[in-house]
């Protein structure tokens, strides 16, 4: 039986993809040390807690994958670290059921919280990413109400509800906020909080590149453009998260460095919201891995999305035809290559 399994739960845009990827790439170095991070890739863990929490856009590839996932943690003698960050928003209903199936082996929880001036962005990207057509600014002025895109952005992330939440569920001795460090921080210092959030051997693990890259602000405009022109019943939502998420957002647009980011001053509401759920975090008992100021909305570089000119979207847009055939031309030369589906 596995002696502790640590649950990293999100949240969403806290630099989980760079941690998943660091963990899939010291899978062997970290097994050394006693700790399994379970499957044969990290994909597995997304199906399995698409299972456990019964998602509707799993479908039936993920029938039994959580009793799969449980049964290979049981048979490990160690430390098992199992990390997705569509487990942080759960209900208390669901969170109960994914603590209990571990039966007696002592279940802790990681919480990697990022400021929400970063995160705003961040996630108005993951909309236009999703099949989004909000502009930027139609986007941070509905976060100030009740509407739709406020209820699912306070879902992902509203920090304090999600930390108690879990607290609720294995107790505030076993559960961790790790802060994401301020803006030119090096990547390695979110994995070195991670780990000592864990508890497990991180010295010695190889780097990896940061993944999930932003879209600059010209890229994510002409990502919206594409999402009002694509009709409905064109794309299914399987061939969406295929060809534009993966294949066009994250593949060919993320990352274009010549290209100014979104720019962002977060509003005075934000910042009094952020005070009151850090306020919140120190009240609820959990332990903390770096510095709870951290969550102070940073402002971010960049230029108003909403105002670009259509020289600037006319180059995105011709940037990502030729990534896009670029890309195209690699996987014809290699037939057994395939897309991104996670």
């Amino acid at each position: 039986m596995a002696q502790r399994v640590v649950l990293h739960v999100g949240l969403m845009k806290s630099g989980t993809s760079y941690l998943q990827q660091r963990l899939t790439a010291n899978r062997d170095l970290l097994a050394a040390g006693g700790v399994l991070f379970p499957g044969e890739v990290w994909r597995d863990q997304v199906l399995a807690v698409s299972d456990v929490l019964g998602r509707k856009q799993a479908g039936p590839a993920t029938a039994g994958r959580w009793r799969a996932l449980v049964d290979e943690v049981a048979a490990h003698d160690g430390t098992a670290v199992v990390s997705m960050e569509f487990l942080g928003p759960a209900r208390p209903e669901r969170i109960a059921e994914v603590v209990g199936s571990f039966g007696e082996t002592p279940v802790e929880v990681v919480l990697t919280l990022r400021d929400l001036g970063r995160g705003v962005p961040a996630m108005w990207q993951e909309a236009l990413q999703n099949g989004g057509t909000l502009t930027w600014h139609g986007y941070v002025d509905l976060l100030h109400g009740q509407r739709k895109p406020a209820q699912a952005f306070w879902r992902q992330q509203g920090m304090a509800r999600i930390v108690g939440n879990w607290v609720a569920a294995v107790g505030a001795g076993r559960v961790t906020i790790v802060t994401v460090p301020r803006p030119g921080a090096a990547a390695g210092v979110l994995w070195d909080r991670f780990c000592a959030a864990a508890r497990i051997p991180g010295e010695g693990c190889v780097d990896v590149r940061p993944a999930n890259t932003s879209l600059d602000a010209a890229s994510a405009m002409l990502l919206r453009s594409l999402n009002e022109a694509l009709a409905a019943d064109e794309v299914s939502a399987g061939d969406y998260h295929t060809l534009v998420k993966f294949g066009l957002a994250k593949r060919v647009l993320a990352g274009r460095t010549d290209a100014p980011a979104i720019g962002f001053e977060p509003p005075e509401w934000l910042r009094e919201r952020s005070a009151d759920i850090v306020v919140r975090l120190g009240a609820s008992g959990a332990r903390v891995v770096g510095d709870l100021g951290d969550l102070v909305p940073a402002s971010v570089a960049g230029v108003d999305p909403d105002g670009l000119p259509a020289e600037a979207i006319a180059a995105a847009a011709v940037a990502a035809l030729r990534g896009s055939v670029v890309l195209r031309a690699g996987e014809r030369r290699q037939p057994t290559a395939t897309s991104e589906t996670v």
